[in-house]
């Protein structure tokens, strides 16, 4: 077993070294501006060179220095700059799961010209480069073209660069000019008009969720006074009370309102789906994208959390959601335990806040550091993505510690899952 390993991990180190130099060749190549031809009819003449100074070969001589000097006259030539000016029109820097983007690109030429392809490298995931081959334009004439990009996976993508291209009759030699620099696509994820209803304390009896959750200070109900804690919102200090005690002390929501909401995504890839894109992790960036968009315009404060670190800073406000979606469009899985990311959490001072657990398995550790969240009585909603067998052992820890727990399965509307709640939110 260890001898496979070690071939195989020689095969993909051949393979890196191969692509790395095929990479080097390819940069030296567009910078000198010679061909493969070109490159062909260097090393030919180079022979023709040598067989001529062995045999004393005075045809070979002539030949080996006639083909050098064609590729001299071929490479000056294209040295040239040609007056083209040109660029994108029509251009959207985003777009949604599914949406189709239609892009423009113009040229302009000073004079006439001949022999010019115009280039745009666009990433696989999006299709194939676009080549727009030009046999002649005019003076002042203008050659417009679209072409679609097709935005079927969530993600950044850099489009670009727009080149034009043109050589020597022979093709012994090339060059390019760059009409517009690359720019980057981002393709945000899906999202559903979903139903949460955030809850902040589990201590009351009953422990239930209120008919309708409004962030602070909308319907604010007094509940009752402590000390103040680093990271409280300084408007909600009662200054009688802080002048009475010598304490400073803040006002506290009635049950089921707090105006903070944390939306953990569990990032990490050793129980996210295997396949490229993986459907459980898609569904997660789904789900906070919907929970978040939902939130953002209700007016509470939202943040995401990754394994690896936070995704986006505590947003407020509908405005909000295009840096929320653009952060989640760039989020990719990592191999950072779910443990780093509830951690976090355990030791935000803040006790206020409704949190969003959205993960395809919770381990035993896991679950040991979300108990001490539930023991600050702080609301827990796990969604767990039920994309295996062993995914079930998930929804019997969660409400086994008193969370309220939603199950998404594949090929399931977030919305119609986060209706059906599995916990009732009672710590047995």
């Amino acid at each position: 077993m260890r001898r496979r390993l070690l071939e195989l991990s020689d095969r993909l180190r051949a393979n890196l070294a191969l692509r790395r130099i095929s990479s080097v060749i390819r940069t030296l190549e567009r910078r000198a501006g010679i061909t493969r031809t070109g490159e062909v009819g260097i090393v030919l003449a180079v022979l023709l060179w040598l067989m001529a100074r062995v045999f004393a070969g005075v045809t070979l001589y002539l030949v080996a220095y006639g083909a050098l000097l064609l590729i001299v006259v071929s490479w000056l030539t294209v040295r040239r700059r040609l007056p083209l000016e040109g660029g994108r029109t029509e251009l959207r820097a985003r777009a949604r799961v599914g949406e189709v983007l239609t892009v423009g690109l113009e040229l302009r030429a000073r004079r006439r010209l001949s022999t010019i392809v115009l280039e745009e490298a666009l990433p696989e995931k999006l299709g194939d480069p676009v080549r727009l081959p030009i046999a002649s334009i005019a003076g002042g004439e203008e050659v417009t073209h679209e072409y679609r990009l097709a935005c079927t996976r969530r993600g950044a993508y850099t489009v670009g660069p727009l080149v034009a291209r043109w050589g020597d009759p022979f093709g012994v030699c090339q060059r390019e000019m760059v009409l517009a620099e690359p720019f980057e696509v981002l393709v945000h994820p899906a999202i559903e008009n979903v139903s949460d209803r955030p809850l902040t304390r589990q201590f009351e009896d009953p422990p239930i969720r209120p008919p309708v959750s409004k962030p602070w200070p909308s319907g604010l109900e007094f509940y009752g006074m402590r000390e103040y804690v680093r990271g409280d919102d300084l408007r909600r200090i009662v200054w009688r009370a802080t002048a009475r005690t010598g304490k400073v002390m803040v006002r506290e929501a009635e049950q089921g309102i707090t105006d903070r909401i944390t939306i953990l995504v569990d990032s990490d890839r050793t129980y996210h789906g295997r396949e490229t894109p993986s459907e459980s992790f898609e569904a997660a960036i789904r789900a906070a994208a919907s929970l978040g968009v939902k939130h953002l315009g209700e007016g509470y404060s939202v943040t995401v959390e990754a394994n690896a670190g936070p995704v986006t800073r505590a947003l407020r406000g509908a405005g909000s959601q295009i840096r929320m979606l653009d952060a989640l469009a760039r989020l990719d899985m990592d191999r950072e335990p779910l443990t780093s990311n509830i951690m976090r959490r355990v030791s935000d001072p803040r006790s206020d806040a409704h949190n969003i657990l959205i993960t395809p398995r919770l381990k035993p550790a896991d679950a040991a550091q979300l108990r001490m969240l539930l023991n600050r009585g702080l609301s827990v909603l796990v969604i767990a993505l039920m994309w295996d067998d062993e995914a079930s052992e998930t929804l019997n820890t969660a409400a086994a510690l008193g969370c309220q727990v939603v199950e998404l399965r594949p090929g399931q509307s977030i919305a119609a899952a986060m209706s059906i709640e599995v916990g009732a939110g009672q710590r047995l």
